[in-house]
C-alpha cells in the first residue's frame, strides 16, 4: 500500500518537479557558472576568468546607477501600495454587503498583464501629447501638454510607473491583509469598545495593526522583492525605436541590455544577476530578523 501511494505520489508531482528542475534549477546554475567564465556570444564558454566579472560589475557605474534606481522606485512603491492596500482591506472588510464583488473589483487588475496595463498606460493615460488622458485633463485646466516618460526635471515619468505597478498589485496585497482582518477575534474589539476605546484610530493602532503584524512583515518583504524584479512596466513604458534611456533604469533592464544587447556579455550578465540575487536573499533575511517574521503579537 505504501509503494502504491509513493507511485501515485510521483506520477502526479514528478512532472512538476522535472519541469521545475529543467527550466528553473537548471538555467539557475547554468548562470552561476557562467558568471566565471568569458561568455561573449555563448553559453558554452571556455575561457575561466574567476571572480573578473564580478569585480567588473561592481566597479560599474551604470550598474550600481540600476541599484540606486531600484532604491528610489522602492521609496515610492513599497510604503504607498502598503498604506493603500491596507486601506482597501479595512474598507472592504467593513461592507456588510457585497463584499465579494468589491473584493473582485479590487483584485481584478492583479490578473492583468503587467505588458497590457504597461501599454494602456503608455499609450492611452499617460501619452506625451495632448490626446492623452492626463494631458486631456490638463488642458482643461489651461495646462499645456506634458511629456511624461521624458521629462526628466521634474521627473514625470516616476508617476507613470509607480502608478501602473500600484494598480496592478494594490488588489492583491488587499487580499493578504484582508485574511489578516477575518482572522481577528471579535471579541479583542468588544473589549475594546467596553473599556470605552473609541473606533478609529485609537482600534487600529492598538488592535488592528498589532494582531496584522505577521501579515504587515510578508507584505513588506514581497513588496521589496517584487520591486527588485520589476522590468516589465520599465522596459514597456520607457523603451523605444531608439532603445532604452539612460535614467530610471533599473537592475534587470540594465542586466537585459548586457546579456541580450549588442555585446552579449552573458559571463558579466550573468554575474550581475548572481549579485543581485544575493543582495535580495541578505535585504530578506535582513528584514525577517528586523521585523521578527514568525514571532507572534505578544512576543
Amino acid at each position: 500500500m505504501r509503494h502504491r501511494g509513493a507511485f501515485w505520489f510521483w506520477v502526479f508531482v514528478g512532472p512538476f518537479a522535472a519541469g521545475l528542475a529543467l527550466f528553473t534549477y537548471v538555467p539557475l546554475l547554468w548562470s552561476v557558472g557562467l558568471s566565471f567564465f568569458d561568455a561573449h556570444n555563448t553559453v558554452t564558454p571556455t575561457d575561466f576568468v574567476g571572480l573578473d566579472n564580478y569585480t567588473a560589475m561592481l566597479k560599474d557605474g551604470a550598474f550600481t546607477g540600476s541599484l540606486r534606481t531600484f532604491l528610489v522606485f522602492t521609496a515610492f512603491i513599497v510604503p504607498v501600495t502598503f498604506a493603500l492596500s491596507l486601506a482597501l482591506a479595512l474598507m472592504v472588510n467593513r461592507v456588510r454587503r457585497a463584499q465579494a464583488f468589491f473584493r473582485s473589483v479590487f483584485f481584478l487588475p492583479a490578473a492583468c498583464s503587467y505588458v497590457v496595463a504597461a501599454l494602456i498606460w503608455k499609450m492611452s493615460i499617460f501619452n506625451g501629447v495632448r490626446f492623452g488622458l492626463a494631458n486631456t485633463v490638463l488642458g482643461w485646466f489651461g495646462t499645456d501638454p506634458v511629456a511624461w516618460l521624458s521629462t526628466t526635471h521634474p521627473p514625470w515619468y516616476w508617476l507613470v510607473i509607480v502608478t501602473v505597478r500600484l494598480w496592478l498589485q494594490a488588489g492583491f496585497y488587499m487580499i493578504l491583509f484582508l485574511a489578516g482582518l477575518q482572522r481577528i477575534d471579535p471579541v479583542l474589539y468588544e473589549a475594546a469598545a467596553v473599556d470605552g476605546a473609541r473606533p478609529g484610530w485609537t482600534v487600529l493602532r492598538h488592535i488592528t495593526l498589532p494582531q496584522l503584524r505577521a501579515t504587515s512583515v510578508a507584505v513588506v518583504l514581497l513588496l521589496v522583492i517584487n520591486a527588485f524584479q520589476a522590468f516589465d512596466e520599465f522596459y514597456n513604458l520607457l523603451s523605444d525605436a531608439r532603445g532604452y534611456p539612460p535614467y530610471a533604469r533599473p537592475p534587470l533592464v540594465y542586466l537585459y541590455y548586457t546579456a541580450l544587447g549588442q555585446g552579449q556579455n552573458l559571463g558579466l550578465g550573468s554575474a550581475g544577476a548572481v549579485i543581485l540575487a544575493l543582495i535580495i536573499a541578505i535585504v530578506t533575511v535582513g528584514q525577517a530578523r528586523w521585523l521578527k517574521l514568525g514571532k507572534s503579537a505578544e512576543e
